[in-house]
């Protein structure tokens, strides 16, 4: 990392994420697969537990004492403040998962600087797994003894492809599922894994891509600057540089046009 002031004003926001992410941690993994877990359905027929709400209460706390003039953007509470600065936050990415004792689930905490993700963390307690970036200064994932440096694969033809698809009824609500079929024909291999531990397997190089829909900018905010400073490619499905079209195809970036003109082939 350089010693701009940029650079340094974003290792001090890094170091914050991991400070939340740690309160995250506490908050949420005591809840996790409890049995006195209160659960809700919120207006979108979602669920929503007592360890969301109480983990985001935790984190916009921290951000009102130490970035008061920063803006919030939470999956519980919605935004407030400043849109230029924000903290993009989803408390437990994964809540169907947590709430039947599926340990596939974690907090993503990002800063967006002028709606472009510059500092993004995942942490994934019930794996004892973490990871985190921030715009020029590489991918990490915490490792014993020290933090261990991440990066996609080299993997560059289609035929040799893990990826993950997600939901098959995601793809089919888009009208989307011909080029699901299509993709799954088409490459090595093909898995549902699911959430954010997908984009993370995918910035470790164990997956070639990843996509989905439906997805609101906390879905997918953290995981963006950990996959593009693996060395990855990010974008929304039809290969936009956005976080805000309710879509994504992230790809190792070697295959990241191969994968694009994959699914929009024509039938």
């Amino acid at each position: 990392m350089t010693d701009s002031p940029d650079a340094a004003g974003l290792a001090a926001d890094l170091d914050l994420a991991l400070r939340l992410a740690d309160a995250a941690d506490a908050e949420s993994l005591p809840r996790f697969d409890a049995a006195d877990l209160q659960i809700s359905t919120k207006a979108d027929r979602t669920h929503v537990t007592d360890a969301d709400l109480a983990t985001e209460r935790t984190l916009r706390a921290m951000l009102a004492d130490e970035r008061p003039a920063d803006g919030i953007f939470g999956e519980e509470f919605g935004s407030s403040g400043d849109t230029q600065r924000q903290w993009i936050i989803d408390p437990i990415d994964g809540t169907a998962n947590f709430m039947r004792g599926v340990p596939l689930w974690g907090t993503m905490i990002a800063l967006a600087v002028d709606g472009v993700p510059q500092v993004g963390v995942v942490s994934m307690p019930a794996l004892g797994r973490r990871w985190w970036a921030s715009t020029g200064a590489g991918a990490w994932t915490a490792a014993h003894p020290r933090p261990r440096q991440i990066r996609t694969s080299a993997v560059s033809s289609l035929d040799d492809a893990a990826v993950s698809f997600q939901s098959i009824t995601q793809w089919a609500d888009a009208g989307h599922l011909p080029a699901l079929l299509r993709l799954a024909d088409r490459v090595w291999r093909d898995r549902a894994l699911g959430d954010v531990y997908a984009y993370m397997l995918l910035a470790e190089g164990r997956l070639e891509m990843v996509a989905e829909f439906d997805v609101k900018e906390y879905d997918i905010a953290a995981a963006v600057p950990i996959v593009r400073e693996a060395g990855g490619s990010f974008t929304s499905f039809d290969g936009n540089d956005s976080i805000s079209e309710r879509s994504v195809l992230a790809s190792n970036g070697i295959l990241h046009d191969a994968f694009l003109d994959l699914v929009h082939e024509e039938a």
